[in-house]
C-alpha cells in the first residue's frame, strides 16, 4: 500500500512569506470627541431609561444638523440621564442627571462640576453643599420625549394597566398583570406605556415617560433596595410637594395615578450644552 505520509527528502521547506503587518489600528476616540455617559447593567444589558440618554442627546443634536460622535474642540463628557452622578468626575457636564440617594456621600469624587440642570431640588442641594453651582432648571430629560418624538409617538390608552419593574425587582415576584421588562428597547417600552390606561411601576422612568405623555403613573415600592431620593428628587422637579405610592401592585391599581405634572420644558430645552459640540479649530 502507497503511504500517505509525506516523503522526507533531508531538506527543510521553505517557510511562506509573512504576510505584511495591518495598517496602525486607528481608535473612533482618537480626536476629541464628548462622550455621553450612559449606564450599563452587570453584563452589559441596556437598561431602556438609561439608554434614553443617547436617544435624547442625538436627537437634540440633530435639530441643529450635529452628531454625537463629531470631532469638536475640547473632550468633554456629558451626564444627562439617570441617577448617575456618582460617577461623575472634576469637569463633566451635568444636563439633568441626579443623585442616586443609596450611594454614600464619600463615594461621589468631584470637587468641581459644569451643571446646566438637575433632575430635581434634592439633587441641587446635595450639589450645593459640595460648594458647585447649580442652576434653578430642574427635569429629566426623558419627559422631552413628546416635545422631540411627538410625530413618532402617541399615546393611544386602550390596553389597561402595566407594570414596569425597576432592574432590582424583576424577576423577584409574580405580577398579576402584564409586565414590561426594563431590558427590551426603549421604543418597544414607550410603545407599550403609550397602549396603557394607567402605568404602575418601580422604574423611575416608567413613571416619567407616562407622565410626560399624560398617562396616570404611579411609583409601586415592591422593596426597599431603592432610596426614595430619586423618586423624591423628579416629583419635587415636576412641581409636585410630596411622592405618592403604593407597596403592592393591588393598592396601585385601587390608589390610581399622581396627580399630574406641573413643568415647562422651555428652560431644560434651553440649558441643554450645545456648546461641547463646538467646532474644532481649522
Amino acid at each position: 500500500m502507497r503511504s500517505i505520509l509525506p516523503r522526507l527528502t533531508g531538506r527543510v521547506a521553505k517557510k511562506p512569506p509573512s504576510p505584511p503587518p495591518p495598517p496602525p489600528y486607528v481608535s473612533e476616540k482618537i480626536y476629541p470627541q464628548v462622550e455621553v455617559y450612559s449606564w450599563t447593567a452587570r453584563g452589559e444589558s441596556i437598561n431602556f431609561g438609561d439608554y434614553l440618554s443617547r436617544v435624547i442627546v442625538e436627537r437634540l443634536l440633530a435639530e441643529r444638523a450635529l452628531e454625537r460622535g463629531e470631532e469638536v474642540a475640547r473632550r468633554a463628557r456629558l451626564f444627562a440621564i439617570g441617577s448617575v452622578l456618582h460617577f461623575a468626575t472634576d469637569g463633566d457636564t451635568i444636563w439633568g442627571s441626579g443623585v442616586n440617594g443609596k450611594i454614600a456621600e464619600e463615594s461621589y469624587h468631584f470637587q468641581t462640576l459644569d451643571v446646566r440642570a438637575v433632575r430635581g431640588p434634592k439633587t441641587a442641594e446635595f450639589l450645593r453643599r459640595r460648594g458647585i453651582a447649580v442652576p434653578d432648571v430642574f427635569g429629566d430629560p426623558a419627559l422631552l420625549l413628546p416635545d422631540l418624538f411627538g410625530d413618532r409617538f402617541q399615546p393611544r390608552p386602550a390596553g389597561g394597566p402595566i407594570f414596569i419593574p425597576n432592574l432590582n425587582d424583576y424577576g423577584t415576584f409574580d405580577c398579576p398583570i402584564p409586565l414590561v421588562s426594563p431590558l427590551r428597547g426603549w421604543n418597544y417600552v414607550v410603545e407599550r406605556i403609550l397602549g396603557a390606561e394607567l402605568v404602575l411601576s418601580s422604574s423611575l422612568h416608567g413613571i416619567i415617560i407616562a407622565e410626560a405623555f399624560g398617562i396616570p403613573a404611579l411609583y409601586v415600592r415592591l422593596s426597599e433596595r431603592e432610596a426614595l431620593f430619586k423618586y423624591e428628587d423628579y416629583v419635587l422637579g415636576t412641581g409636585r410637594g410630596r411622592l405618592e405610592y403604593a407597596t403592592s401592585i393591588a393598592k396601585g391599581l385601587k390608589k390610581g395615578g399622581m396627580s399630574g405634572i406641573r413643568w415647562d420644558s422651555a428652560p431644560l430645552k434651553a440649558a441643554f450644552p450645545y456648546d461641547l459640540w463646538a467646532r474644532p479649530a481649522s
